[in-house]
Order: structure tokens, then C-alpha cells, then sequence
């Protein structure tokens, strides 16, 4: 157990979930007494739209590094900065995709894109934050994440699994939301999550006696060391407790799965990622993040493009179709999206640099229109020409669908009132019109 709560609290964006009172409190009885205070909230703005049957989630694919727009979704054949990477025609009118996606070429009626995505933020780590929050970095406040928002609003308060899991690489916490917020990470979906049984030589009452004992030597401790990171701790070791025990554990379990249907996403970490997404949103998770790394092509960007399409489209697909199926896509989003894009012009070695002015994302599902393409950039893809869409409209909109309040304020520790998103966002309305 402590290895398990070890390997996913080094750092804020890599600490389990604390759950909060309520559900504390139908844990160990030991635990409970030490996770007290909940976060202070201000009243919502406006009124939350009723919930459907199916509580809602959302599936967000982080492109890790930036994604050419040119080699994915927004190619521009015969223009100087085109490159050798050759167009497909898709049921859109208007719309070409690269020839990576062959798959998803065929699904564009079913998705909504965005070419025309800008952001303030040129350097990886600062856009990386934004991208993910919607604020950029502030030296006296952490945000939370996009996932943390989710799981905050929406999360099953009674769910024996986190409601933010991040496969692939940890993603960014639960900021002034609270550690309770913060995704439990999942490195390797190709690999069975470690530490969930009892080591050998331990059984059940075995392991009840150890808890009883660390029990007892904590809240002598915490007599003496009342606080905010003590409460965290202890939140910890009740949420993993209750998780160890969980019937729902079996979600990480990708061998239930049919050799055919393994295959349909990929039998690579970031298709078989995907496809433990949609394992966990079926089982109640809120919020998965899958990242696919490696799309910082400064060097070699048409080879290495090609290989991260060759991942990306039959997992997405794969996805897509999984979810239609067991009728999951009309409560679930699906976010592709990545920090910025890739600069049209191509530099001295075959590769693209940082670009922040018209890039794309996607979106799918939970009421998005599908056939949908949003903004245009010029004929050389170096500015947009029609509908700037900044990230925090975006993640306004992501939200909306979500049926989350964007407006919605908290107290932060020092009692400063934040909104989820940063005042001044607009939804998008061609997205929103018919959500």
C-alpha cells in the first residue's frame, strides 16, 4: 500500500486523489477521523443545466510537444511550406487531412474541428500549463487542471476508482482545488498498475492489523501537526485503501479484452492508453488524459510525423467507434489537442518550430456537431484569416459541454476568489449551438 501511495505523491501532479468528507467516511474508521475541512466555494454564476441519465465524462488525447498542423489536420498542398506530405479528401466539403489519417479521414462528419487555435504561450512548459488550465503560470497561485475541474464539479463522490486518471505521463493537478483533485497516474498501460494486491505473505487480516497500527501512531502525530498536508495524507491512504479493495480495479485490466479489439487500437502504449480510457469512462471514471509524446519536431518532422500518425489514427478511430458502440459518445468528450503547433515555414533540418497563431484541435462527442470545421488560415498557414479561437474559449466550451460552470469561483488559500476559467472566455457558439 505505502508503494502505491509512494509511486503517486512525489509530486502534486502525481498525488492520489483525496476523496473528500463524505466519502471518506465510509472507509477505515481510523483514516476518516484525520481527513476534516473542505475547500471554501463562492456561489456559481449561473445555474448548471440538469444531468442526462449518464453522468458525463471526458477523454482528452495530449499531444505532448506540439503537432504540425500541416501533417495532421490542416495541410496546405501546393503552398511553399507544404512539405512532402500528400492530402486526402474527407466527406467535409473543403476539408483535406494529411494522408497519415486515413481513418479518421473518413470520420470527419462525426467530429468537429478547429483550425484557427492561438495561444500567448511559446514555450513548452508555460503553453504546456495553459493549455491544461487555461491560465498562464503565476508565481503566488496554482490552477488546476482541466482534469481537476472535472473531478471537482462532476466527480462521483461515492466512486471506489479516481475520477482523474492520466496515462503515459502525469498530467497537472488539482492546483487550488486541492491534492484530492490531482490525477492518479498510470504509466504503462501495457503493464499492470503495481501495488494494488498485498504483497506476498500478507493477507487481509494481516494487512487490517498494520492499518489499525499506523492508524493509531498517526493521530498522535497529527495531534501535534495539524494542517492542510497532514489531512492530504491521510485522504491518501483511505483512497487507496478503498481503491486496493475495489471490485471496479479490474477496469485496468487490459488482457479482458479481445485479441481483435487490442488490435483495432494499436498494440502500441498510446492505442492501448486509449483503449483503457474507454474502460475507465465506462466504469465511471469523469476525466482521462492520454498523451502521445514526441511531437517536438524540430528535426526530421516529416518522418517522425508519419510514425505519431501511424499511433494516433487507428487508436482514435478505434476510440471513436468503441465509444458509438456501447453507446458512450453522447455522454462522453473527446479533446485532441496539444500545446501549439508547428511553424508552416520548415527549417534547415527538415523540421517545424513552436507556432502559436492557427493550430488545430478536435473535438467529439457530448452533443458536438459533427462535419463541423471552424476558422481558416491563409494559403501559407502563417496567420489565421478567419475565427481566432484562444485556449481559454476552448476550455469554456470543453467545460459548457461538460455541463460545468466556467464562471464558477473558489477561494483560493489565501482567500482570493478565482473563476474555473479565466473571465473574459466565450464559448464557442457553432459547438455549443446544438450541445
Amino acid at each position: 500500500m505505502t508503494d502505491l501511495i509512494r509511486t503517486n505523491c512525489e509530486e502534486q501532479a502525481r498525488g492520489f486523489p483525496l476523496v473528500r468528507r463524505e466519502f471518506l467516511r465510509s472507509s477505515l474508521a481510523g483514516l476518516l477521523g484525520l481527513c476534516l475541512g473542505e475547500r471554501s466555494t463562492l456561489p456559481a454564476s449561473a445555474a448548471i443545466p440538469s444531468k442526462p441519465s449518464r453522468p458525463k465524462s471526458c477523454i482528452l488525447l495530449w499531444m505532448d510537444g506540439g503537432p504540425s498542423q500541416l501533417e495532421t489536420w490542416n495541410p496546405k498542398p501546393g503552398s511553399a511550406n507544404a512539405g512532402p506530405t500528400k492530402t486526402l479528401k474527407t466527406p467535409v466539403e473543403g476539408v483535406l487531412i494529411s494522408e497519415h489519417l486515413p481513418r479518421m479521414a473518413e470520420r470527419m462528419e462525426e467530429v468537429a474541428l478547429i483550425r484557427s487555435m492561438v495561444t500567448r504561450e511559446g514555450s513548452h512548459d508555460r503553453a504546456k500549463y495553459l493549455g491544461h488550465t487555461g491560465y498562464s503560470p503565476q508565481p503566488t497561485i496554482q490552477f488546476p487542471s482541466l482534469g481537476a475541474m472535472v473531478s471537482e464539479e462532476i466527480g462521483d463522490r461515492e466512486a471506489n476508482l479516481p475520477q482523474f486518471v492520466s496515462i503515459l505521463s502525469p498530467s497537472y493537478g488539482g492546483g487550488f482545488l486541492g491534492a484530492e483533485h490531482s490525477p492518479f497516474v498510470v504509466p504503462n498501460p501495457l503493464r499492470k498498475v503495481e501495488n494494488l494486491t498485498l504483497p506476498r505473505g500478507v493477507d487481509r487480516e494481516r494487512f487490517a492489523r498494520r492499518l489499525r497500527m499506523l492508524d493509531r501512531v498517526e493521530r498522535r502525530f497529527a495531534a501535534d501537526h495539524p494542517g492542510v498536508e497532514i489531512r492530504n495524507h491521510h485522504g491518501n491512504y483511505a483512497q487507496t485503501v478503498r481503491f486496493m479493495n475495489a471490485p471496479e480495479t479490474s477496469a485496468f485490466d487490459l488482457s479482458a479484452e479481445s485479441e481483435s479489439a487490442r488490435n483495432a487500437y494499436g498494440m502500441t502504449e498510446f492505442g492501448q492508453g486509449c483503449l483503457l480510457a474507454r474502460r475507465l469512462v465506462e466504469t465511471g471514471v469523469r476525466f482521462v488524459e492520454v498523451s502521445l509524446r514526441g511531437w517536438d519536431t524540430h528535426q526530421d518532422n516529416f518522418t517522425r510525423a508519419q510514425k505519431l500518425c501511424g499511433e494516433l489514427d487507428p487508436a482514435l478511430d478505434a476510440l471513436i467507434a468503441d465509444l458509438m458502440e456501447r453507446d458512450l459518445w453522447d455522454s462522453t468528450l473527446v479533446v485532441w489537442m496539444g500545446e501549439f503547433g508547428r511553424t508552416p515555414k520548415i527549417n534547415g533540418n527538415e523540421g517545424r518550430d513552436h507556432f502559436t497563431r492557427g493550430w488545430c484541435a478536435l473535438l467529439g462527442g457530448c452533443g458536438v456537431p459533427g462535419g463541423l470545421a471552424l476558422g481558416r488560415t491563409s494559403e501559407d498557414g502563417e496567420q489565421v484569416t478567419d475565427r481566432p479561437i484562444a485556449i481559454k474559449d476552448l476550455l469554456h466550451t470543453v467545460l459548457r459541454l461538460l455541463d460545468i460552470d466556467p464562471a464558477a469561483e473558489f477561494l483560493t488559500p489565501a482567500k482570493r476568489p478565482i473563476t474555473l476559467v479565466e473571465k473574459g472566455a466565450v464559448g464557442i457558439p457553432e459547438i455549443l449551438g446544438s450541445a
